[in-house]
């Protein structure tokens, strides 16, 4: 049972981070972009930060995933680190682009509040794991470091929310977006940390 949630968390997280080379090789409006208004999509700022964001974050949850498999740190503890510099590196672009389309997403200021939650969580979370490893604090690294990557895998979230609340509830986008915007996070939060009060 271990094994196969392991296996379904990495294939998810492998999944959606290569999921953003669809915006690249594809010239018409998909995924998100669809719902978006001609004003948000003529704006230059809001495409600088959305290809910044999906970018170092497909490279969040691509090396993400990496930094809690105990054989990698066990065979090669400095792939470890420089995979987890690569991770904090990315949530620092991401993070605060993520910001900036926070300001401007579907749903009206309930769904903006959410995603700018989750971003500011998300840096600080990230931020205060790097602090730790800084003093050589592994154990609060390491709590830090799940509470930063269940963030991180709000992006997975996201996108397995979205179909249900379309399909199966019949709701309308920004409807469904602006619930969405704190249920892609919040309960992520809540799994980090009742992984964390049970290793500890």
């Amino acid at each position: 049972m271990r094994r196969l949630v392991w296996f379904v968390f990495v294939f998810l997280a492998i999944g959606v981070g290569i999921y953003p080379i669809l915006y690249f090789v594809v010239s018409e409006r998909v995924g998100l972009l669809t719902a978006k208004s001609t004003a948000v999509l003529e704006n230059q700022i809001w495409w600088v930060a959305f290809y910044v964001h999906i970018s170092f974050g497909a490279f969040a949850l691509l090396t993400g995933w990496s930094q809690f498999s105990k054989k990698i740190r066990a065979k090669n503890i400095r792939l470890h680190r420089v995979l987890g510099k690569i991770y904090l590196i990315s949530i620092l672009f991401a993070g605060t682009a993520g910001l900036y389309l926070a300001l401007h997403a579907n749903g009206g200021w309930i769904a903006q509040v959410g995603f700018s939650g989750m971003a500011l969580s998300w840096l600080t979370t990230s931020i205060l794991a790097y602090l730790a490893i800084l003093k050589l604090n592994i154990e609060h690294h390491r709590i830090w470091m799940i509470r930063s990557y269940s963030l991180a895998f709000a992006a997975v979230t996201l996108r397995l929310w979205l179909p249900f609340f379309d399909i199966a509830l019949g709701m309308g986008f920004d409807d469904s977006y602006t619930i969405i915007s704190w249920l892609s996070w919040v309960p992520n939060l809540f799994v980090a940390q009742y992984f964390i009060n049970r290793k500890s």
